[in-house]
């Protein structure tokens, strides 16, 4: 049913622009056009063409327009394709689509022409989810994450792994049939090799996750410290910009203050938190509260001090306090020391084992280095955008499940469990694995991920 109607839907964005982008998919969408279209005739010409012509109503023309026709199966929809470029003009556009509807056509639902991709083959769910992640992508690496997904990425690489699982299912289930007579099909050694790739591979795309979720929605950095240390000025720093107020008065700051910024092509959110301090103001004290919060959630931590004053102890207790996050030492305010007194607090912060990065916030000083160390906090020293990433969070809880039931088979191999219960769990990892690729999908999960689609896409 799906298929035998042609679409049709605006793909550029609404608002008046220079040209807007019409999409037609299906059977009729070149018949349907060619009702409308004066110039050559579209149903005789070759695929991947484009001509110019006007759009016609009755004898009334309505824009000169370029046509551009993709035939079946090469399209992105493999089906017959039409894309209609016009002026982008909202009477123009609204006009010619409502023409269309009139001469056949059916609007789009959100998603559905990705939608129609998938579904005849164009590429896996997967890689359908990965069209979505692009047009989102507002950064280099979310862009690249996806875009190596969108190409395949990690798709082949489980469809190979979960042909291996259906083989061995296959011969588990011949051995289930000839239970009777205790014959063994599938070769248990060979079994536990397969299982221990798959397992692996899935853990390490498990790992991926945390990375994976962060360079799509942004990697939240925290810049906590004392009042007074410079944690605003550093933001406005980094930013370039007057994103949050800088006073000599502490306790400033009360609440927190979030902001996006791309650096060496990676998003990072950055958020300026209230001063750790002991007060008895109210307000301050809930500021205090939610900055612990933040740094809790955070994927990094920028403590910033005041090099002239901090307390090598503070210091100490701060490093055994956060050390569940990866967590930069910035030390501040470094204008302000001659050379012979910076040469004593470096030495100092070294005999605590304290690494720092040495800034002057206030006047800009090194703050494209601390930049840099920020990026490789973030991505790790060995770590690719061209690797195999976890960004989508049905892919982890699939992932997940496939994970538990290939620990179970593994479990009872060591155990030699019935085969029945072993076919079981081959059956749980092949099908988790499946609804990855969309092997194995149904119709809600489709109109679930398909609706979140953008209308012409």
């Amino acid at each position: 049913m799906l298929n035998s109607k042609t679409i049709v839907a605006l793909s550029t964005p609404q608002g008046i622009g220079a040209i807007g982008v019409i999409r037609l998919s299906g059977f009729e969408a070149i018949s349907i056009t060619q009702k409308l279209f004066k110039g050559k005739n579209l149903l005789e010409q070759a695929t991947h063409t484009i001509h110019f012509g006007h759009i016609i109503d009755k004898n009334d023309v309505i824009d000169e327009v370029v046509v551009a026709i993709f035939k079946e199966p090469h399209s992105f929809t493999k089906e017959n394709v039409i894309e209609i470029s016009c002026h982008g003009s909202n009477y123009i556009i609204q006009k010619i689509i409502k023409l269309l509807l009139e001469n056949g056509a059916c609007y789009a639902s959100p998603g559905e022409f990705t939608q129609r991709a998938f579904i005849n083959g164009r590429f896996d769910l997967a890689q359908a989810e990965a069209v979505a992640d692009l047009i989102a992508s507002d950064n280099e690496s979310a862009h690249k994450a996806a875009l190596n997904q969108m190409r395949g990425g990690f798709s082949q690489n489980l469809k190979n792994l979960r042909q291996d699982l259906v083989t061995f299912y296959s011969l588990i289930e011949l051995e289930l049939d000839f239970a009777e007579e205790d014959v063994v099909f599938a070769n248990r050694n060979d079994l536990k090799t397969t299982v221990l790739k798959i397992y692996a591979f899935v853990i390490s795309l498990l790992e991926s996750f945390s990375y994976g979720n962060a360079i799509k929605n942004g990697i939240p950095t925290v810049i906590a410290g004392k009042p007074n240390a410079g944690k605003s000025t550093l933001l406005n720093a980094l930013f370039n910009e007057e994103k949050a107020i800088v006073s000599e008065i502490a306790g400033t700051t009360r609440d927190v203050i979030e902001d996006e910024l791309i650096i060496e092509g990676v998003k990072f959110r950055f958020i300026d938190t209230a001063g750790i301090r002991e007060t008895a103001d109210k307000l301050e004290a809930i500021g205090i509260e939610r900055t612990k919060k933040k740094i809790a959630q955070a994927s990094i931590l920028l403590y910033i001090f005041d090099i002239e004053t901090e307390n090598l102890d503070d210091l100490i207790q701060v490093k055994q306090d956060f050390s569940f996050i990866p967590t930069l030492f910035v030390a501040n305010h470094i204008d302000k020391l001659d050379e012979k007194t910076f040469e004593l607090k470096l030495k100092e912060l070294k005999n605590i084992n304290i690494d720092c990065i040495f800034i002057s916030a206030k006047n800009d000083i090194n703050i494209l280095i601390l930049k840099d160390k920020i990026v490789k906090t973030a991505l790790g020293e060995t770590f690719s955008t061209g690797d195999s990433l976890v960004t989508n969070i049905r892919h982890y809880e699939n992932l997940k499940n496939a994970n538990s039931a290939l620990e179970n088979i593994l479990l009872g191999l060591e155990n030699d469990i019935f085969t029945d219960l072993l076919a079981q769990e081959i059956r749980q990892a092949v099908y988790f694995i499946g609804q990855i690729t969309g092997e194995v999908t149904n119709d809600e999960i489709l109109e679930t991920i398909f609706s979140k689609f953008c209308i012409g896409k």
